[in-house]
């Protein structure tokens, strides 16, 4: 197996481990019997297939949800609009960057879940339980190095559960909510960072024409230009990227 499928399994493992309990708990639930149509014809369903498959439709938002997903599409959206080119690049390119980044950042942490949690659950037969436990450490460890300390008080003080003594003594269902208002603070610091200096020179372009008494003609479709060149003679995306990925290593 090479290192990019190790990879790719190691995320669809952490996928399946985080679909398990649903699966697990589960077990058990009747049969809904339907009958219907001119020959009275009878169909099955199972609750507990019913109930895998739509944890299934779920885990990939929230499992984008713990990662560095939320940091890097807001920044690339920002980025979008300071240039002021509308839906160039389109969503889709920008969605897709931003989870291929994602999956450079975390793999790491993948590679962690895969040897860990799921080579010792499929071959060595770990108990669930045990496997569930290991594949949560490196990424609440992630999460924990990217969250602030004033976010966690926060939501543990919303929760009523005092002060965190320690990083294992915060509850997962309170570091997840945590993370996220994190990870928007720092993607907003960013696009603010980046937007800056587009807004320079949008003004100077606007003052400009205004001085040159061009007042119908609409700055963005001067500026734009402008703008566009100075992105590509500092190799913004390179930048972006490269200081993106940068921000994660602690």
């Amino acid at each position: 197996m090479t290192r990019n499928q190790k990879y790719f399994w190691s995320a669809m493992a952490l996928l399946a481990l985080l679909a398990l309990p649903v699966a697990a708990m589960s077990q058990g639930m009747p049969m809904v019997n339907v009958t219907g149509g001119k020959g009275g014809t009878q169909y099955s369903l199972s609750l507990q297939l019913l109930a895998l498959m739509t944890s299934l439709t779920l885990l990939p938002s929230f499992l984008l949800m713990m990662t560095a997903f939320i940091r890097i599409i807001i920044v690339l959206s920002i980025l979008r609009q300071a240039l002021g080119t509308g839906q160039t690049p389109p969503n889709t390119v920008l969605v897709g960057l931003a989870l291929f980044l994602t999956l450079f950042i975390m793999t790491p942490v993948l590679n962690d879940v895969y040897v860990n949690a799921l080579v010792p659950y499929m071959e060595k037969g770990m108990s669930f339980d045990k496997a569930l436990a290991a594949a949560e450490q490196p990424i609440r460890g992630f999460m924990m190095k990217q969250t602030r300390e004033d976010d966690i008080a926060l939501f543990m003080q919303m929760a009523r559960k005092g002060d965190a003594m320690s990083p294992e003594s915060v509850p997962f269902t309170t570091l997840v909510p945590a993370f996220i208002t994190s990870e928007l603070k720092s993607a907003f610091t960013i696009g603010f960072l980046i937007y800056t200096p587009f807004v320079v020179i949008d003004l100077i372009v606007a003052s400009v024409l205004m001085s040159m008494g061009m007042m119908m003609l609409s700055p963005m479709m001067i500026s734009m230009p402008f703008k566009l060149m100075l992105f590509v003679l500092v190799d913004g995306w390179s930048l972006i990227l490269g200081s993106l990925a940068a921000s994660f290593v602690t």
